[in-house]
């Protein structure tokens, strides 16, 4: 599977997401677009799962025409992520196309 880190996901997650494919916002260029052009240019690149913190995509007006599952963290803490990891993983592994899914993060 292929998971797009959107900005202020902490990159040593990358790690512990194996054995899926993960990139970043960064590594594309892709930082100053809007939710819906990052949103269309991750689909065009067939990515399956974009991984952010930002709590905005949901309202996105072109996210439900998209092909590409949106997962939001609660949190940018690395320790806590950390302490949720098999959450992070269920919601990746069981997230759908077109649907939101979050994972709170105390």
């Amino acid at each position: 599977m292929r998971i797009l880190f959107d900005q202020g996901i902490p990159v040593p997650l990358r790690k512990l997401l194996l054995p899926h494919q993960v990139e970043t916002v960064f590594e594309h260029g892709w930082g100053l677009c809007t939710n819906s052009e990052l949103l269309t240019k991750a689909q065009e690149e067939g990515v399956d799962v974009l991984l952010t913190t930002d709590q905005n995509h949901g309202i996105c007006e072109t996210f439900f025409e998209q092909n590409i599952a949106i997962v939001v963290l609660s949190s940018t803490s690395w320790p806590k992520i950390q302490a949720t990891i098999a959450s992070i993983l269920q919601a990746i592994e069981t997230s759908t196309p077109g649907k939101l899914h979050k994972v709170s993060i105390f």
